[in-house]
């Protein structure tokens, strides 16, 4: 009798423990099954299916969304309604113990709310399962497990950490991160340095504040919670299909700084294909995710790829500042060669737009990738802040790119010696200063030509120079091709000269190939080598690249 009696006091602690487990566990959004079970009856064909909550599950749920949806337009528009309050003369003592009372009874009716979805959730045989799936998995990590719990698609917040940089790094590498270029400081005298901070002291205290608020926002909109929620659907469909269709594993790693780096790896290794044994590891754009981002390009292709998403995008957490970029992407090359199994020599980094940032960083930190693609990306972020700000704020915009958001991708790259491979987009209306129709202010032609000039400067002199711009500047490929041959340019002669060079010297750039050579001679090794180092897709600056113009860089 009191072994039934402990029995019972037993299952009622187990059923209250997971009653509250349901209250504040995460919210499920997919089921799915392994590919060796068998089908459900009923869900014949499919791998995968949307969790059907219940009744009361559904409704509180859809009030406790609608109630972060306000809070969140709340945050985002808080100084202008904390001016409103001010200037209405709600902020004071008389009228803010009503306010405070009101907000008190909001947040218990919600907390309310929020029982009544646990409730709903505990009547979900499938929510139940799922919920037990993951404590037993937070308390054993164990393979087994791990391949439970990837049959649910839920809040990646309470996904257990998968790999972390402390598993091959040196825990006493600095908390703050991997290291970055910095601008060169100016040189001063001691007391002109002191006078100097003081005068611009208010300068420093506005550009933190506006790179913290809309700065941020502007450079990386992808982060902002409104648009993520806007585009939640879209983004668990893109996620559906890279698991359900490529057999994806989604990852959690966690960076040096902390922060939760959301992946998703896609393995073709074992298909014995072309491209399978070469790892692509995608940098998205500021609004991309590898959900529905550059990732399905080399997935087209063959390849093996891992993408990730930046610090603050889908699953990821923290704030996306170049310092937590740098960290996110050293954690995601580790996980790539330590868990996956990856030589460096076999990793390609495949960028579009502003995630040049990172792929030039990791060019730069792990010269021995096999090479280097960025799509529609630029030289440095600055000519593009000062074209979208107003001109009066040119000394606060250069202060606040620097000291804050120092995208300096031509920087980092010249400090790759592997093969690079730029794709130019000829209707660019993001990447441009003057417009789409002005494709000279493309600066993707500034990055191609600070990479020549470093890497070729005897031949990249004034009149090599010239001739890039001349072909850059064509305007359809008719036009481009009849520049080419206009140079009489012998790609054969061309390539001979540079083979030549590198068997006799076998030197690390810059080269001094064309040193001794004609006027003529140079010009043409000019336009080779722009012409392989970067190739023109006729197509606007989103547009997604097709796997046919996925190509590998030149090398000799």
């Amino acid at each position: 009798m009191v072994s039934a009696g402990c029995r019972s006091h037993r299952g009622g602690r187990m059923a209250a423990w997971m009653l509250y487990r349901c209250v504040f566990g995460p919210h499920l959004q997919r089921i799915r099954r392994s590919p060796e079970q068998s089908r459900p009856e009923g869900r014949l064909a499919r791998r995968g299916w949307n969790y059907q909550p219940r009744s009361l599950e559904k409704h509180t749920d859809s009030i406790l969304g609608w109630a972060s949806a306000i809070w969140s337009l709340s945050y985002y528009s808080s100084p202008l309604l904390l001016c409103y309050l001010y200037r209405k003369g709600y902020i004071c003592s008389s009228k803010l113990v009503p306010v405070s009372q009101y907000l008190g009874t909001v947040l218990v009716c919600l907390l309310g709310v929020a029982c009544l979805r646990g409730w709903g959730r505990w009547k979900n045989s499938d929510y139940v399962q799922f919920i037990s799936v993951l404590e037993e998995t937070k308390k054993n990590h164990t393979p087994a497990n791990k391949k439970k719990l990837r049959c649910y698609d839920f809040d990646f917040s309470h996904w257990p950490s998968d790999f972390s940089w402390t598993e091959v790094s040196n825990p006493k590498q600095p908390k703050g991160g991997v290291s970055l270029l910095k601008p060169e400081p100016r040189l001063r005298g001691t007391a002109d340095s002191f006078l100097n901070s003081v005068r611009t002291l208010p300068c420093h205290i506005i550009g933190f504040l506006i790179a913290h608020s809309f700065g941020r926002r502007m450079l990386y909109p992808g982060s902002v919670g409104l648009l993520q929620k806007a585009m939640r659907p879209m983004l668990l469909q893109g996620q559906a299909k890279l698991i359900e269709e490529y057999d994806g594993e989604r990852n959690k790693l966690v960076a040096c700084d902390g922060n939760e780096i959301d992946t998703m790896f896609v393995d073709r290794r074992k298909d014995g294909g072309l491209h399978g044994q070469t790892l692509v590891i995608c940098c998205e754009g500021n609004a991309g995710f590898y959900e529905v981002g550059c990732m399905n390009t080399p997935l087209e292709g063959g390849y093996s790829v891992l993408g990730w998403n930046h610090p603050g995008f889908g699953g990821s957490t923290g704030v996306p500042f170049p310092q937590n970029e740098a960290n996110a992407m050293d954690v995601v090359i580790q996980f790539a060669v330590h868990k996956l199994g990856f030589q460096l020599n076999s990793i390609v980094i495949y960028a579009w737009s502003i995630g040049g940032f990172t792929a030039s960083w990791a060019a730069m930190s792990y010269p021995e990738i096999q090479s280097v693609v960025l799509d529609a990306s630029f030289d440095d972020l600055l000519p593009l802040a000062l074209k979208v700000m107003p001109e009066s704020w040119r000394p606060l915009v250069q202060h606040t790119v620097r000291q804050y958001m120092n995208l300096n991708n031509a920087e980092q790259l010249l400090k790759y010696q592997g093969p690079v491979l730029l794709v130019r987009r000829t209707r660019d209306e993001i990447i441009t200063t003057a417009g789409p129709e002005d494709i000279m202010s493309n600066r993707g032609n500034d990055l191609l030509l600070r990479l020549l000039q470093f890497r070729y400067p005897k031949i990249m002199t004034d009149d090599g120079v010239r001739v890039v711009r001349q072909w850059l500047g064509a305007s359809s490929p008719l036009e481009e091709a009849s520049v080419y041959s206009g140079y009489e340019v012998d790609d054969d002669w061309c390539t001979s000269v540079l083979q030549s060079y590198q068997t006799d010297r076998d030197v690390s750039f810059p080269w001094s190939v064309g040193e001794d050579m004609t006027l003529e001679g140079r010009r043409q090794l000019a336009l080779f080598l722009a012409r392989k180092y970067m190739r023109n897709f006729e197509s606007t600056h989103c547009t997604p690249l097709p796997a046919a113009e996925f190509h590998s860089p030149w090398r000799l």
